[in-house]
């Protein structure tokens, strides 16, 4: 993976299909990423969980293309696509086979029982401990064509039905994903829901030691084919870098409560703590097409968070407060949500839609270790979709707009996005994020952070009291400076002048 900055989006919520993608980024989007994550484009794409609950992992939907018009898009540039490891729908057709034939099916093995972890059936106790990211039991009862009771588990939802990753039969289904991935000329995977793949009786359930296990085996399958391996995990901030140390890459799931908190406390201690221990090699975001990770940053019991309690609740009482009420509707059980511990709204809107919180935070993103990676309703400074919150109940879908051609011309002459996609340039093209990463000492209410390789540096420094930031880019024995106020500009030479 190239270490410029990375888009993220769904086929039909941005550019329709696959073929409107390729044209995206060969047209208005051209030369501002250095790859592209596509979220489910399997068949369907708009299933229950928005294409994270696939029939057919091996086709990709019609409606968006096939294999071939995918590889025209991989030849362009570099594409990472989901392996969702712990499940698939039930109106799969291995599934459904079992519905039809029972135990006789072939795929019997394939889906995960509560008697394969229970067979002497469980406790109240055992089942307490099962980390969930959905109330109630994990377990979908479903009664099959012979009349056979059966109880299936269902981490997710109850169209999502778990795979049984330890048998011959789910290991051989993730291999041929794999391969199909590798034919298709795609260069990354991320492991989606990873975490609950494995399962043992008296635990969480969840980021066991033989999770760890797994994964090394699903890296290694990878790396055979060439193929980066990311991780998706959200969970207490040690398990990240736990992670790190056995994949390609780790998301900093971490960073943007972190970033939120920084901006409305004016106060960096926190943040300044995490990016000294944070993993080099993770894809940072702000916004993804989950909500705002909240366990990321907090404790979890038996550890203590990036933040503690009363900063949780803090923060997630400003987020409330800056979106008018809107992320409480969207979030938690409020909706219709798989994971209850996320603040569902766009980014631009937790920042209560301020341009120049707005642009601080993407530079915070760009200039913390690792790759970035912009999500494509964050790429645009998307509001909230509340019509769509509205129509699907979904908490999620407040931060998954479908964009029409004639709104993202519209966006990207936004001045704000014109900002964002020049600050986007500079992050790609200077020669000092090659180099190393250090945070030269300041007070509390400032952040500075610095890249330098050789003769060549590039630093942010941010007035977290006055909200204005300033770049300074040194390269080729030339020096550049850039304001970051209500709007991203680059500064006269007369003017220019050291910040600290």
């Amino acid at each position: 993976m190239r270490n410029a900055v990375q888009l993220i989006a769904y086929v039909d919520r941005l550019a329709g299909d696959l073929a409107g993608v390729k044209n995206l980024l060969s047209d208005e989007l051209s030369g501002l990423f250095g790859g592209i994550h596509l979220l489910p484009y399997f068949t369907p794409f708009d299933g229950a969980d928005a294409g994270f609950d696939p029939a057919d992992h091996l086709s990709v939907d019609e409606r968006l293309g096939d294999w071939a018009s995918l590889r025209e898009l991989s030849d362009l540039t570099y594409v990472m696509s989901d392996l969702i490891v712990n499940h698939v729908s039930v109106e799969s057709r291995q599934f459904q086979d079992v519905m039809h034939r029972g135990e006789q099916s072939e795929f019997w093995e394939l889906f995960l029982k509560r008697s394969d972890i229970f067979p002497d059936d469980s406790t109240a106790t055992q089942i307490d401990k099962i980390y969930r990211p959905r109330p109630g039991l994990p377990f979908t009862t479903l009664t099959l064509d012979d009349g056979t009771v059966q109880e299936f588990w269902t981490t997710f939802s109850p169209q999502q039905l778990d795979i049984n990753v330890e048998c011959p039969q789910g290991q051989a289904y993730l291999e041929s994903i794999l391969d199909v991935f590798t034919e298709s000329g795609i260069r990354g995977i991320r492991l989606d829901a990873a975490g609950y793949a494995i399962k043992r009786r008296d635990t969480a359930c969840f980021m066991l030691p033989e999770t760890f296990d797994f994964i090394e085996l699903l890296r290694a399958a990878a790396a055979e084919r060439k193929m980066d391996v990311l991780v998706e995990i959200h969970s207490h901030y040690q398990t990240q870098i736990d992670i790190a140390e056995r994949v390609s890459w780790v998301y900093d799931f971490a960073l943007p409560p972190l970033v939120l908190h920084t901006l409305f406390t004016a106060e960096s201690s926190a943040l300044k703590d995490w990016l000294s221990i944070s993993p080099r090699n993770c894809i940072t975001v702000l916004d993804t097409h989950d909500g705002i990770g909240i366990v990321d940053a907090a404790g979890d019991g038996e550890r203590s968070g990036l933040l503690n309690d009363t900063q949780i609740e803090a923060l997630v009482e400003q987020i409330d407060v800056r979106t008018k009420g809107q992320s409480r509707l969207a979030s938690g059980q409020a909706a219709s949500n798989l994971d209850i511990y996320q603040v569902n709204t766009t980014f631009y809107d937790a920042l209560g839609r301020s341009d120049k919180l707005y642009l601080l935070a993407r530079a915070i993103q760009f200039f913390a270790p690792g790759i970035p990676q912009v999500y494509y309703v964050g790429l645009l400074a998307g509001e909230n979709d509340i019509q769509l919150l509205k129509k699907t109940g979904t908490g999620r879908d407040i931060n998954r707009h479908y964009y029409t051609n004639e709104e993202i011309h519209i966006a990207l002459r936004n001045p704000v996005v014109e900002s964002l996609l020049a600050i986007i340039k500079l992050r790609n093209s200077a020669r000092g994020f090659q180099g190393e990463f250090d945070m030269p000492d300041c007070m509390h209410d400032q952040l500075h952070m610095r890249w330098w390789m050789a003769e060549d540096s590039i630093e942010l420094f941010i007035d977290l009291q006055e909200a204005r930031g300033i770049i300074t880019q040194r390269e080729n024995g030339a020096v550049s400076q850039y304001i970051i106020s209500d709007a991203f500009e680059k500064v006269a030479n007369d003017d220019i002048h050291e910040v600290r």
